[in-house]
C-alpha cells in the first residue's frame, strides 16, 4: 500500500516500525503535522481533544522511529514538532523481496487501520457534502468497478492512478501554490485481483435455483 509524496517518501521494511505508527491517534497526528506544519504537543492536543501529555507521549514514540523530529523554536512542553518524510510506502513485493510473515501482517494491520479511517471520512463528507455549494456536491464523486485484465494492464493502471495523485503534492509544503478556492480532498485507491469471484463453477456442483 502506498501513501504518496513527491518528496522524501519513505519505504517502511520494519515490522516494529509499521506496528509503531498503526496507532489511530499517531496517524492523526502524523495527518495534523502534515495539514499544517510544525506544532506543539499543545496545539496538536487542542486540534484532536487530546490532552497535551497524550500528544507528547506518542510525539516520542514516533520519533524513536523517525516519524517525526523537533523543529526550531520553543523549549520543553512548547517545542515544535514536524514530520521527517512526506509519504510512506509498504507492503511492496516487486517479485524479489518476499515480504516475512511478521512484516506482511504488520503492514496489513496499518492498511486496515487507514481504510477504516478513510471509509470514515467518506461516510462524513457524504453526508455533510448535501449541505455544501453545488459545485463541491457535483464535484464530489465515489467510483468502483471491476475490469478483466493482465498483470501488466493492472500494474499500468494502478500507475497512472498513482501518479495523477500525485500531481499537486507541492501545495502542502507551499500553500502559496493552492488555487484561492481549494480545499483539502481526500482519496483512497487500489487496483487489487479479485479471489474466489470469477473462477468457474467446480465440475459436479450444483447451482441453486436462485444462483441460476
Amino acid at each position: 500500500m502506498v501513501v504518496t509524496s513527491s518528496r522524501k517518501q519513505r519505504s517502511l521494511h520494519d515490522a516494529r516500525t509499521l506496528r509503531a505508527v498503526s496507532h489511530p491517534l499517531r496517524l492523526s497526528i502524523l495527518e495534523q503535522l502534515t495539514i499544517h506544519g510544525a506544532m506543539t504537543a499543545s496545539g496538536l492536543g487542542e486540534r484532536l481533544d487530546e490532552s497535551p501529555a497524550n500528544c507528547s507521549w506518542h510525539l516520542r514514540k514516533l520519533a524513536e522511529h523517525r516519524f517525526v523530529e523537533e523543529a526550531a523554536g520553543g523549549t520543553g512542553r512548547q517545542r515544535p514538532w514536524q514530520i521527517t518524510h512526506l509519504g510512506m510506502r509498504w507492503g511492496e513485493d516487486d517479485g524479489e523481496r518476499v515480504l516475512p510473515l511478521e512484516e506482511r501482517l504488520a503492514g496489513q494491520a496499518l492498511s486496515d487501520v487507514l481504510v477504516a479511517r478513510e471509509v470514515a471520512r467518506l461516510r462524513d463528507s457524504q453526508i455533510r457534502v448535501a449541505d455544501d455549494t453545488a459545485d463541491w456536491r457535483s464535484s464530489s464523486s465515489s467510483l468502483q468497478t471491476m475490469l478483466w485484465l493482465t498483470a501488466e494492464e493492472l500494474e499500468e493502471i494502478n500507475d497512472a492512478v498513482e501518479a495523477l495523485l500525485n500531481t499537486h503534492l507541492d501545495r502542502h509544503e507551499d500553500p502559496e501554490r493552492r488555487p484561492t478556492g481549494s480545499r483539502l480532498c481526500a482519496f483512497m485507491a487500489w487496483g487489487v485481483p479479485t479471489y474466489g469471484l470469477a473462477e468457474p463453477t467446480p465440475t459436479g456442483a450444483t447451482v441453486s435455483q436462485s444462483e441460476a
